[in-house]
């Protein structure tokens, strides 16, 4: 089916009490292994480019220097596959563009094909992010694609996201910000942290979500709020990816716990990436380790090679470079490219998988309705 605006699951999520992991693939083979997962699930489905992940998918490997042009030919690849694996799928999804920088960032993913674009504004004055925001909304509703905005700053490292210290959402200003852009979801920092290294223990402030919901319930405002940073860093698999020659160090997630009572509290939208790369990362290592003839693959072999000089990172972005044609297109040129890439898939659904059913919104897809972007731009001119 075609792809849908964020709105209508959100809708659901808020109706219905439940929490949709939202998930970045940073690859063809990512995105078609988190469709297959949530369709075995009969989950609805947001997959997730990020801002500078639409670089590296327009093949700039160097993707901190990506420059808006590479993004929009990685919007246009990461939609392309996406379109093509929701085209006969039984699940409702949406794709969604993670921490727009600006306006032409925005502009680019919806031009390229996103359904949904999150425009982050959090680094600036309350005001000038309002009217940031409030420019992104008026654009994208136009054409029937939601919009997320931030509100406080979150501590830690993610792509161009940097902060080193967290500033906590004030309710008040969440209402006010809400009332007046037009947001349909609002990431709030209210404990989370980008990266690896949230923190042993981490407790969050789910009374933050809480005024916020109130508030809103008692203005009549609709809007979910959104938990960034959310990854639970599993330890079993960071173990195994240092017992296999890694040094990640000091890689400590929020807890499942801690997010499942966040639920309840109002946030409907849980974002995570480094469960995904840790699990891709781990698979990869475990490939070459069990299959040492690869290690010199013509096709493949550059892939261990980086694997081995780059013991301390976990983003696979950082090792595929040698297949970047498989990365953006989703073509297989052989046998060798074919196994390492059925890890990935591998890796994917095992981080996706297990979130599904803890986050509550396994079997849900039923629930989301069918909105197309042409319908969801009628709604927006009445609301």
């Amino acid at each position: 089916m075609p792809l849908i605006p964020l709105r209508p699951l959100l809708e659901a999520v808020d109706k219905y009490h439940y929490a949709q992991g939202a998930f970045n693939v940073n690859a063809v083979a990512q995105a078609k292994a988190a469709i297959e997962v949530h369709e075995m699930f009969r989950s609805a489905a947001i997959l997730q480019g990020a801002d500078l992940a639409n670089g590296f998918m327009g093949g700039r490997t160097d993707f901190q220097n990506a420059t808006l042009e590479d993004k929009k030919i990685g919007a246009r690849n990461i939609a392309n596959a996406v379109k093509k694996y929701a085209e006969n799928s039984p699940i409702p999804i949406v794709l969604h563009l993670d921490h727009g920088k600006n306006f032409d960032s925005c502009k680019a993913a919806i031009e390229g094909g996103y359904t949904s674009v999150m425009i982050d504004g959090s680094s600036l004055p309350f005001d000038e992010n309002v009217e940031l925001t409030r420019e992104v909304v008026k654009y994208a509703h136009a054409r029937g694609v939601s919009v997320e905005g931030e509100l406080g700053v979150l501590a830690g490292v993610e792509d161009h996201v940097f902060s080193a210290t967290s500033t906590y959402t004030n309710p008040l200003s969440a209402v006010e910000f809400f009332k007046k852009t037009g947001v349909d979801a609002l990431a709030i920092s209210y404990g989370t942290m980008h990266g690896a290294s949230k923190g042993k223990n981490v407790k969050l402030r789910k009374e933050i979500a809480i005024a916020i919901k109130e508030c809103m319930m008692h203005e009549g405002i609709f809007g979910v709020l959104v938990s960034h940073g959310s990854s639970t860093v599993p330890r079993y698999i960071v173990d195994e990816i240092n017992a296999l020659g890694g040094n990640i160090q000091n890689a400590y997630g929020i807890s499942i716990g801690e997010l499942k009572a966040a639920i309840p509290c109002g946030i409907g939208k849980i974002n995570v990436d480094t469960d995904i790369r840790l699990a891709v990362t781990r698979n990869m290592k475990e490939f070459f380790y069990q299959h040492p003839e690869k290690r010199n693959s013509p096709s493949i072999g550059g892939v261990y090679k980086l694997l081995e000089e780059k013991k301390d990172q976990f983003d696979p972005r950082a090792f595929l470079p040698p297949i970047m044609d498989t990365v953006m297109y989703g073509n297989i040129p052989d046998e060798d490219v074919a196994a390492l890439v059925a890890v990935i898939e591998k890796g994917v659904k095992e981080a996706i998988g297990t979130l599904i059913v803890e986050f509550g919104s396994y079997g849900k897809a039923p629930l989301v309705e069918q909105v197309s972007l042409e319908e969801m731009a009628e709604r927006y001119k009445k609301m």
